[in-house]
């Protein structure tokens, strides 16, 4: 490649040829943005504080029961793929399975028809206390059968959770959060409503 350029000169002493090229004396080194660091990454020392510090929170409608003595509450949100029972503690889920006051039951059940999150269970609250029985909704997780159960703890709590029989095992409790159609949740409401299970709580 020849040095010269078409006005008979050294190209990088050309003022014309040279302008805008790396010979260019004038030419100001370009800088490279930086990307942006996403909040929460690594690389965002801002991003990490906020992320160590930040608690979650329900970003759908949602009913709550409680909170309890122990700082709990529990929630029915809407969320993608159904519904989700969870008990929350400090913003945060709690992996267990959800275990509410049976007084508390109702208010949540019609504040979540309220909002359009389930059809109103056909639920009579009268009657004597069945504890230690429960009413399900039978489903499939997988291959395996599975039930959403409503269970009578004591006088005084219900257990809504989701149970899976596992061959040569029996039916085995999820301590976890229950993510399900509304129509599991309507289904197991109304036959542990059926089985007295809901029964001798007081309803103004």
């Amino acid at each position: 490649m020849s040095q010269f350029c078409r006005h008979n000169r050294f190209v990088s002493e050309c003022p014309i040829c040279s302008k805008g090229t790396v010979l260019d004396p004038n030419r100001k080194a370009e800088r490279r943005p930086r990307p942006n660091a996403r909040p929460g990454s690594r690389s965002s020392p801002k991003g990490r504080v906020q992320a160590a510090g930040a608690t979650r929170v329900s970003r759908g409608p949602f009913a709550a029961a409680g909170p309890y003595e122990d700082g709990r509450e529990v929630r029915l949100e809407k969320v993608p793929g159904g519904l989700r029972l969870a008990a929350w503690h400090a913003g945060q889920l709690v992996k267990n399975a959800p275990v509410l006051a049976l007084s508390d039951l109702p208010e949540m059940l019609s504040s979540a028809v309220e909002q359009g999150l389930l059809s109103e269970p056909e639920a009579d609250w009268r009657g004597e206390p069945a504890v230690g029985r429960h009413g399900a909704s039978p489903g499939r997780s997988g291959e395996l059968r599975d039930e959403l159960r409503v269970e009578r703890l004591d006088d005084d709590q219900v257990r809504i959770a989701r149970w899976i029989m596992r061959p040569n095992r029996g039916w085995e409790l999820q301590e976890t959060p229950v993510l399900l159609p509304a129509e599991r949740f309507v289904g197991a409401l109304e036959d542990a409503a059926a089985s007295g299970v809901l029964a001798g709580d007081p309803v103004d």
